[in-house]
């Protein structure tokens, strides 16, 4: 069987001879960059099973990465590496499809953990060819098309992958944890109010200036999409 492949896209030399070691101790196959501009060759060039992401790298910032990376590859999990601990930078790589992010300095244990969790992950969402209504809400699936009656609606991969999971679990309240694992695939030890930030993106664009709001908040809870007639 295949050694999983994992680059290491990290400028500081010490960390990412160290992030190598373990890595390969654990029996996964490496490679490393330095430098925004070797790590998108690099992608672009090889298969990789995953990619570890310094955010502040030179020549190409690790957000420009993965902004290049998202438009021709959604699969690809990408763990971001960085010292910001705000959540607006979290928010940030994540809406650029970043699958997770650990905050510097970290436990190798902790990284180890969440790799695992992301490699054990399906490389394809399955999906529903049929397209997810609600009132005059329509989500296609497969064409990743979103509209309200005939009005076309442009969602971030994370906004569309959050609404299809509460269209897929209509008229269910799902808690912010357990909308954390099934959008964002991986046990979330970190601040669950990200899930409250996409919910306000996705309410900006489906619900207002329509008559019907679809999106309800259940006080103490968490979230759903019920049909309006109930």
């Amino acid at each position: 069987m295949a050694k999983p492949k994992i680059l290491i896209i990290e400028d500081e030399q010490k960390l990412s001879r160290v992030l190598q070691l373990e890595l390969e101790y654990e029996n996964y196959e490496t490679g490393v960059a330095d430098n925004g501009k070797d790590a998108l060759r690099l992608i672009e060039e090889e298969n990789w099973d995953l990619v570890l992401l310094d955010i502040m790298i030179p020549e190409l910032s690790g957000l420009e990465v993965l902004r290049r990376v998202r438009r021709f590859d959604e699969e690809t999990p990408i763990v971001l590496l960085t010292a910001r601990d705000e959540i607006h930078d979290k928010v940030s790589g994540l809406d650029l499809g970043a699958d997770d992010y650990i905050t510097k300095p970290f436990q190798i244990e902790e990284l180890l953990a969440r790799i695992r969790v992301l490699l054990r992950r399906p490389k394809a969402k399955k999906e529903n060819n049929e397209d997810l209504t609600v009132a005059d809400l329509r989500v296609n699936a497969s064409a990743r098309e979103v509209s309200r009656g005939e009005v076309q609606i442009d969602l971030t991969p994370r906004e569309f992958d959050l609404l299809v999971c509460l269209l897929q679990n209509k008229n269910i309240v799902l808690t912010r944890e357990q909308l954390i694992e099934q959008v964002w695939g991986f046990d979330y030890y970190g601040d669950t109010n990200v899930v409250d930030v996409y919910i306000r993106y996705l309410r900006q664009k489906v619900d207002k200036g329509f008559e019907a709001a679809v999106i309800q908040t259940v006080r103490g809870v968490g979230y759903t999409i019920k049909d309006l007639e109930q």
